[in-house]
């Protein structure tokens, strides 16, 4: 557990999206991005020249941690909440910290409701499986705060608002919600969009199992066009990966999850009856290696391979779950 936690901090270099090294100016959006350890995960964070909101948290209290130290430097106001995109834990992991300070959390009420359960199963993972951590030193638990339904607007200090969306279809996980820059049409999704990174394929947590749906997944996607409010200039700020327009945004990740899903299904069709394989832990481990490299001839420019290696068997074990042997 040590060793994961001396981790170095890959943040981005400017850190305010498109300013350099500037301090950062009213409206103005900010990111943090941690490390593989931290699972690359991009926090970002929205200071209107009064206060900071931040979208998203990290993986791990210390990473929580230096981010926050991050937009200390680099803003000069408080940081006064937190949004939770989806329940995944490095978007909510870190709210136990943030509450130490005073920073109020809030996400939907479905985002709130899935938060518990997988919970559990991560910690079960990491604790008992692949032994990250022990039972005492895995981040604590702590709920948002504050839940919405459907859509809700936050006025900030300076009278700017953001906006919180509730999309109707699932997205990476059993539930999404999209921030909304109202004054830019920007949207922060989370896991929801990849650009140029592979994606996390493990799908929701449901009774304490993985279950993927990519058409679905593609379905929230195809949500966002409309939600930019006919900003021409908007963008889609991903958990991971780079930030580009609304519709290449829409386009690439749409296409992404179509194909990911026939490389799935080739590749389980050519096993025939050696998909028994995939109930061995030792053996299973050498197909997601085995798909990893295929996702990474398929799209050569994608960063991050490896979120495909722990995280594809998800999206395998449902359609295994769904069809016969």
């Amino acid at each position: 557990m040590n060793s994961f936690l001396k981790m170095t901090l890959a943040v981005s270099a400017a850190t305010l999206l498109g300013l350099g090294a500037a301090p950062a100016e009213a409206g103005r959006l900010g990111v943090f991005t941690s490390d593989a350890n931290g699972f690359d995960t991009h926090t970002f964070y929205y200071d209107d020249g009064q206060e900071v909101t931040l979208i998203d948290t990290q993986f791990v209290p210390a990473l929580t941690q230096a981010m926050v130290e991050q937009v200390r430097k680099e803003t000069r106001s408080a940081i006064t909440r937190v949004i939770v995109t989806h329940p995944n834990p490095d978007k909510f992991n870190g709210l136990a910290y943030l509450h130490t300070l005073g920073v109020e959390s809030i996400s939907s009420r479905a985002v709130a409701q899935a938060m518990p359960g997988v919970h559990e199963y991560k910690k079960y993972f990491f604790v008992k499986i692949a032994k990250m951590f022990s039972d005492e030193t895995y981040p604590k638990f702590e709920n948002v705060q504050s839940t919405f339904t459907g859509e809700t607007r936050i006025r900030l200090k300076s009278g700017e608002t953001l906006s919180l969306i509730e999309l109707k279809n699932p997205g990476v996980t059993s539930t999404q919600v999209v921030v909304r820059i109202d004054r830019t049409g920007d949207l922060l999704v989370g896991d929801l969009v990849h650009h140029k990174a592979h994606a996390w394929l493990e799908g929701a947590i449901v009774k304490g199992k993985p279950h993927a749906d990519l058409l679905k997944w593609a379905a929230a996607v195809d949500e966002l066009p409309a939600l930019a409010k006919g900003k021409p200039a908007a963008k889609v700020y991903g958990g991971r990966g780079e930030f580009v327009g609304v519709a290449q945004a829409v386009q690439a990740q749409r296409t992404y999850l179509v194909k990911a899903d026939a490389l799935v299904d080739e590749y389980l069709a050519s096993l025939g009856e050696r998909k028994q394989e995939l109930d061995s832990p030792s053996a299973s481990a050498a197909h997601h290696e085995a798909l990893a490299k295929r996702f990474a001839e398929a799209f050569p420019d994608y960063a991050l391979p490896y979120m495909i290696k722990y995280s594809v068997y998800g999206l395998i074990d449902t359609k295994l779950s769904d069809s016969p042997r």
